[in-house]
């Protein structure tokens, strides 16, 4: 039979993934592996990490590159990263993948193909809450902003995937503390029972899972809801993913697909969950939000405002 493992992918030109994977072997024993591809490979229980030489973005397919390569299944991935802003502001973030908004088989700038969104790791707001929780016991990271980002970029997988990040420039990329943060939320993530936060439709069939709609890049709705006990979060889409044109009715635009492809993504990823979205009213205008409503309620997607949500959790 099979075995799945959880991949943690480093790329080794990157401080700030070198820095927390460097971290997260120090937190317990790992295993040397025969290279994978020719490359540097680790494993500890069932969690396998791989030293990638440069750059991830355009690494496709790595999960079916590490099961054709070791025979082993890979069920979901984490990519411990850097994040570049233009704003200079040292951050900490956690973010799904895909470009969603983009037509089938179309190639994104910084990677992914349209029509071809990785499932989001259903650990996601779990993680956010650890983040949430540990960053302000941490001295060192007191600087450090603390947000969710929308769905973006690549690689293209088929397991649920997320990144995991410290920004946002040369100052911040290898900032130690930072890193042993991070780790240590992977760490505790992945091996210990306390904090596990994976998806199993036995025992979390009917739980809300959200998709967020509009708003900016760093998804403030998100990293309200998220922060909510008891919360899944599946893709979150800004509103430059849902790109609309006036004229018709329904509007034309590749918002419908967008969303109809964060829908798809996230079902995946949480099989039996309970899938309902979340609007930034804000950002939408009247005639692009009746158009969200009805494209959701012909899908089946409850669209509910934040006591809704909470209703529902008090329900679960």
């Amino acid at each position: 039979m099979t075995e799945d493992v959880v991949l943690v992918v480093v790329n080794c030109a990157d401080v700030a993934s070198i820095n927390q994977g460097e971290a997260l072997k120090q937190r317990t024993s790992w295993s040397p592996m025969d290279p994978v591809e020719g490359h540097e490979a680790w494993s500890k229980e069932h969690v396998r990490m791989w030293y990638l030489p440069d750059g991830l973005l355009f690494e496709d397919h790595l999960d079916r590159r590490w099961r054709e390569a070791t025979g082993e299944h890979v069920s979901e991935v984490i990519f411990p990263s850097r994040h570049a802003a233009a704003s200079g502001q040292a951050s900490l973030t956690l973010h799904p993948i895909g470009v969603p908004h983009l037509a089938d088989g179309e190639q994104g700038r910084f990677g992914g193909f349209g029509g071809q969104t990785p499932p989001p790791n259903p650990r996601l707001a779990a993680w956010w809450r650890m983040l949430l929780e540990r960053a302000p016991e941490e001295a060192s990271v007191e600087a450090f902003d603390l947000s969710l980002e929308v769905t973006h970029h690549g690689p293209t997988l088929e397991a649920p995937a997320l990144f995991i990040e410290v920004g946002s420039t040369e100052a911040t990329w290898d900032h130690q503390g930072a890193a042993n943060l991070l780790a240590t939320i992977i760490h505790d993530g992945l091996f210990d029972e306390r904090f596990n936060a994976s998806w199993s439709e036995s025992d979390h069939a009917g739980q809300p899972v959200v998709i967020t709609l509009g708003g900016g890049h760093y998804a403030p709705r998100a990293n309200q809801l998220a922060a909510k006990k008891g919360v899944w979060l599946g893709h979150m889409l800004a509103s430059y993913a849902l790109p609309f044109e006036q004229g018709e009715t329904p509007p034309k635009g590749a918002w419908s697909a967008s969303i109809d492809e964060a829908i798809r993504a996230t079902k995946a990823a949480f099989p039996g969950g309970h899938i309902v979205a979340s609007m930034d009213k804000k950002s939408f205008r009247g005639w692009q939000r009746q158009a969200v409503r009805d494209h959701l309620e012909q899908r089946g997607i409850p669209l509910l405002t934040t006591k809704g949500i909470e209703a529902l959790l008090e329900d679960a």
